[in-house]
C-alpha cells in the first residue's frame, strides 16, 4: 500500500480520469479529497472511492478557476486529515472554435481552468504541504502535437508543462516534487464529445484509445515514492500514438 497515511486532493474527480485516479489512490491506502465543481456528481463518485479504499473520502465543491475555492479545499483537507501529501491537478475543459471566432473571454476561461487552476493549487502546496509531497499535473498530448479548433486548450496544456518545470525547480528545495502526465486518446466523455472525433476529422484507431485507469496508474507512480528522483518531468501516456510517423 504505497499511500498509507497519505492524503491526496484530486481535481475534476467526479468523473473520467479524475475519478479513476481517486479510486486508484484510495485503493492503495490514501485518504482522498474529491474536488469538482459539479456538486451533483460528487456523492456517487465518493461512493465509488469509498468502496475502493474502504475509507470515507471528503467531497469538496471546487471551481479551480476561483482561488478562494482552491484555498478552502486545501484548508478543509488539512483540517479533516491533518496534513496534505499529494495534489493531482486534473480539472480541465476544451472549447472547439476556429481562432477567428474566439473571444478574449473564451481564451481566459480555458486558461483560468486548465492553467491558472493548477497554479492556484501549486501555490497552496508550496505554502502548506510538508516535505516529501508530490504534485502531478495532467497535461495532454495536445501540448506537443495538436489539431484545429482547440488553440486555447493546446496552448494552456503546453504552458502547464512549462509551469511543471518551473514548479519542479522551486519545489525541490522545499522537498516537493512536481511532474506531469500527457494523456493521449482516453475513453472518456471529453474524447467522444470532441466534434473533430465525431466528424471523423480526427481519426483514432481503437488500439490508440486508452482507459482512464491507465492514466491513473501513471499518476500514482509519479505521486509515489517510487518516483522519488523524478522531478519536473513530462510522462507521455498515449499508447505510442505520437511515435507513428
Amino acid at each position: 500500500m504505497r499511500f498509507n497515511d497519505k492524503v491526496a486532493i484530486v481535481t475534476g474527480a467526479a468523473s473520467g480520469i479524475g475519478l479513476a485516479c481517486a479510486i486508484r489512490l484510495a485503493s492503495e491506502g490514501a485518504d482522498v479529497v474529491l474536488a469538482d465543481r459539479d456538486a451533483g456528481q460528487l456523492p456517487a463518485a465518493c461512493g465509488q472511492v469509498r468502496e475502493a479504499g474502504k475509507r470515507e473520502p471528503l467531497a469538496s465543491t471546487c471551481d479551480v478557476s476561483v482561488e478562494a475555492d482552491v484555498t478552502r479545499t486545501v484548508d478543509d483537507a488539512i483540517k479533516r486529515f491533518g496534513h496534505l501529501d499529494i495534489i493531482v491537478n486534473n480539472a480541465g475543459m476544451m472549447l472547439f472554435r476556429p481562432i477567428e471566432e474566439l473571444s478574449e473571454a473564451d481564451w481566459m476561461h480555458v486558461l483560468q481552468v486548465d492553467l491558472i487552476g493548477a497554479f492556484f493549487f501549486i501555490k497552496q502546496a508550496f505554502l502548506k504541504m510538508g516535505r516529501g509531497g508530490a504534485i502531478v499535473n495532467v497535461s495532454s498530448i495536445h501540448a506537443v502535437e495538436t489539431e484545429a479548433l482547440v488553440a486555447p486548450y493546446a496552448a494552456a496544456k503546453a504552458a502547464l508543462l512549462s509551469l511543471t518545470r518551473s514548479a519542479g525547480i522551486e519545489g525541490k528545495p522545499k522537498g516537493l516534487r512536481v511532474n506531469a502526465v500527457l494523456p493521449g486518446a482516453i475513453d472518456t466523455p471529453m474524447l467522444w464529445n470532441n466534434p473533430n472525433v465525431k466528424s471523423g476529422a480526427e481519426k483514432i484507431a481503437p488500439a490508440d484509445v486508452g482507459k482512464a485507469a491507465d492514466i491513473a496508474a501513471a499518476i500514482a507512480f509519479l505521486a509515489s515514492d517510487d518516483a522519488v528522483f523524478v522531478q519536473g518531468s513530462a510522462l507521455r501516456v498515449d499508447g505510442g500514438r505520437l511515435s507513428v510517423l
